[in-house]
């Protein structure tokens, strides 16, 4: 499996923050500590790899040479700002933050860290998943996983934004403001700007919503990525040449986004589809593989072996 590695490989992060003391914590694969990131950093260091720009990607791609390693980082957290921006410094490692317009403005929450605030600080839950409202027991932490799971299933499998909206109004019943959370855990304009001052910081856009853009008709899904594009302008002062697919699984990506991401001029385009650079990523700049650095793995040695593209490989069969 020698050639597995390919030319090397895009990581994808969230959270960059020391570790929070949480009983219940669905969303621990969305963070990684700053010693972690650190630890990632200079083990790929120690392995050869070279530390690319996601939008020189294709240039370096064409060049050939060491392996690349390209850092990316979704959804513009304020750690990134406060705490990974610091790692990557320190290691002249150049890195891309994707960003989120309605979380930007403070229009748009995360269905996901509302969840867990929600359950984290209530021992029931009354939700309508369609057939009346229920309640659900949360007061042990198997049921909050439970819970959690299946409003999770709910949102993936109807109208994205008013399964959104019907958890942020139960959200509200329950004592926890959904748009405070985007406030607390997102960079706004002001902060996005302090964090592109550095060189090694650069934008790209996540939509507006951070909907599933396979699940949107043609239309939406290219206003949701064009205006993204526009909303990142308005902060960096030029437009972005790299898009970052909503969650970015299978179910979350279509060819048909492929050809509007290409159709809008984004130079590439990134899914959270697991693996490496392998030779026809050339060919596929808007449907790249990433490899997650997540809170289950923190471990140096699992960066080695991640990014030595075996284990997808072996998972492939």
């Amino acid at each position: 499996m020698a050639g597995a590695r390919g030319q090397g490989a895009i990581f994808t992060l969230h959270h960059v923050r020391p570790k929070l003391g949480r009983a219940f914590d669905p969303n621990a694969h969305l963070e990684i500590t700053p010693e972690f990131l650190d630890a990632a950093l200079a083990t790929l260091t120690h392995d050869g790899y070279r530390f690319v720009a996601l939008d020189q990607l294709p240039a370096a791609l064409e060049a050939g040479g060491a392996p690349i390693a390209c850092f990316t980082l979704d959804d513009g957290y304020r750690n990134n700002l406060e705490h990974a921006l610091p790692v990557f410094v320190r290691h002249h490692a150049p890195f891309t933050v994707f960003v989120t317009g309605g979380f930007v403005d403070r229009t748009h929450t995360l269905w996901w860290e509302t969840l867990a605030d929600i359950l984290a600080t209530n021992e029931a839950l009354r939700f309508d998943f369609g057939r009346g409202a229920e309640t659900l027991p949360t007061q042990a932490a198997a049921e909050k996983q439970v819970a959690f799971s299946r409003v999770a299933a709910f949102i993936h499998g109807r109208d994205e934004a008013a399964a959104i909206a019907s958890l942020n109004a139960a959200a509200i019943a329950h004592g926890v403001d959904p748009l405070a959370i985007t406030e607390r855990l997102t960079l706004d304009q002001a902060g996005l700007r302090q964090l592109i001052e550095s060189p090694l910081a650069g934008l790209g856009a996540h939509t507006i919503s951070h909907r599933s853009v396979a699940r949107l008709s043609g239309e939406d899904a290219r206003r949701e990525i064009s205006q993204s594009a526009e909303r990142v302008e308005a902060i960096a002062g030029r437009r972005p040449t790299t898009f970052a697919y909503p969650y970015g699984d299978a179910p979350a990506v279509s060819a048909r986004d492929h050809r509007i991401v290409a159709d809008l001029g984004f130079a590439l385009a990134v899914t959270t589809q697991p693996g490496t650079l392998v030779e026809r990523a050339r060919s596929r700049l808007h449907a790249l593989p990433r490899i997650s650095l997540n809170g289950h793995f923190q471990q140096a040695r699992y960066v080695s072996a991640l990014a030595s593209g075996v284990p997808f490989r072996l998972t492939k069969g």
